[in-house]
């Protein structure tokens, strides 16, 4: 990684997204941050790249790729003479790169923690009943038309399955197993035919699955800001997974299950489709394995508005103007975003219940150590000042999960040793960065 760690492998990056340097040319630094991954970049720039500065990235991706490593994160400061100070962080395990942004990142401070919503158990619908249209006889009937030579599951082999996924299976579900146990080894065409009699790529009994809501998180930094919302009368609650949403096959890309865990508008036994590009809730497809089998499919499809009031609220510029107006018992995304007039002070929100994630823009709040009266944070974004005002009266919330540092128009480079406070707080690894001078010249 040495030719990654040169000055010159840089300048020409750093010279593209310096522009026409209007901060130097008006007697002040000009901080700079992205990053550059094997397989891509996020260079805050506008226009096109020049050719050389290109050339570096691609020399960049190219000694990662040698060097086995997957990203590093830059920052630079670049005095209006031409001195200039650039920070390479290595990639960490207690870092979650920020999707789309070139700040340092999520801080993982406890391994394999999940926003709340991804481990968020079903609610009990215990007057949930199959629809009217699951009928076992006209579903066996049908797909034992369809599959005439099939072979059958036992009663032990669904059993030892419902067993091992710790459910009792639906009775559709146990019919369609009896009439088939979907293992042909190597033989295509008769998979083929399966799925065509389904409705799906059909999995084997042995395959079946509970959808696992933690395999569905994407990111810190966007899980943290969603909020499950299964209305009074949704027919799918709108959850990651759930040990009742038995997944049996797939369209090639996303998943059918079987939902033993229905909405209160729901049935048991529906047919719902787990979405692969979304990361929360999932679309009921039929009523029953009766009716998706028959081809009697829903067209509609869920509301995907989701996270709103009262358990999402952002507040500032063109949002709510205040952080009364969002206090709320349900609430539990606070995001302040970019406002002009008088900083916020948090006590409105003060021992919320469900309060659990609150994002505040550099500058934001009236006094930081409001953040000391939001008992239940497991993330927290905020700007380098007010995590140094949290840091120095030892106010952080040791309930969080995660933290993020929000950078604006801060110093730049002692980012990483900030967080590195944050991290040893939680006994976590420190965060690497190469620190190396340079000169860019002066503006002309």
């Amino acid at each position: 990684m040495s030719s990654v760690c040169g000055f010159a492998a840089w300048e020409p990056v750093l010279r593209l997204m310096l522009g026409d340097d209007v901060e130097r040319r008006a007697a002040q630094s000009a901080r700079l941050a992205g990053r550059i991954s094997q397989h891509g970049w996020s260079l805050a720039h506008r226009g096109p790249m020049s050719s050389t500065a290109r050339i570096a990235v691609e020399d960049i991706q190219r000694a990662l790729a040698r060097g086995g490593v997957q990203e590093i994160a830059f920052r630079a400061e670049a005095q209006p003479d031409g001195r200039t100070m650039l920070g390479l962080v290595w990639p960490s395990p207690v870092v979650e790169p920020a999707i789309g942004y070139p700040d340092l990142g999520v801080l993982i401070l406890a391994d394999g923690s999940l926003p709340e919503p991804w481990l968020r158990r079903p609610n009990p619908v215990p007057g949930a009943v199959p629809a009217p249209s699951a009928d076992l006889e006209l579903l066996e009937r049908t797909l034992r038309e369809r599959l005439p030579d099939a072979v059958g599951a036992s009663e032990e082999e669904i059993a030892a399955a419902e067993a091992r996924l710790g459910v009792t299976l639906s009775e559709e579900l146990k019919v369609l197993y009896r009439v088939t146990r979907v293992d042909w080894g190597d033989d295509f065409e008769a998979a083929d035919r399966a799925g065509e009699a389904v409705g799906c790529e059909l999995s084997g009994l042995e395959h079946l699955y509970a959808v696992d809501g933690a395999v569905r998180h994407l990111s810190w930094d966007l899980g943290a800001m969603r909020a499950v919302n299964t209305a009074p009368d949704a027919a799918v609650q709108g959850l990651a997974g759930s040990p009742g949403w038995i997944g049996f096959g797939s369209n090639g890309g996303d998943e059918f299950a079987v939902d033993l865990t229905p909405g209160p508008g729901g049935h048991f036994g529906q047919v719902i489709l787990v979405d692969h590009e979304q990361s929360l809730g999932a679309e009921l497809v039929a009523d029953s394995l009766t009716d998706f089998v028959l081809g009697r499919v829903r067209e509609e499809r869920r509301d995907r508005r989701g996270d709103e009031l009262p358990a999402l609220a952002r507040v500032g510029t063109g949002r709510l103007e205040s952080v009364q107006a969002a206090a709320h018992p349900a609430l539990e995304v606070l995001s302040i975003g970019t406002w002009d007039g008088t900083p916020f002070s948090l006590a409105p929100v003060a021992g919320l219940p469900r309060l659990r994630t609150l994002t505040a823009f550099p500058g934001t709040l009236s006094d930081p150590l409001d953040v000391a009266g939001l008992t239940g944070l497991e993330f927290l974004e905020l700007g380098a000042r007010e995590w140094r005002v949290l840091l120095d009266a030892g106010a952080v919330p040791r309930t969080l999960k995660a933290a993020a540092i929000k950078v604006c128009d801060q110093d730049h480079l002692p980012v990483v040793a900030l967080a590195n406070e944050i991290l040893a707080l939680w006994d976590r690894p420190e965060i690497i960065q190469t620190l190396i001078e340079g000169d860019l010249g002066p503006t002309a």
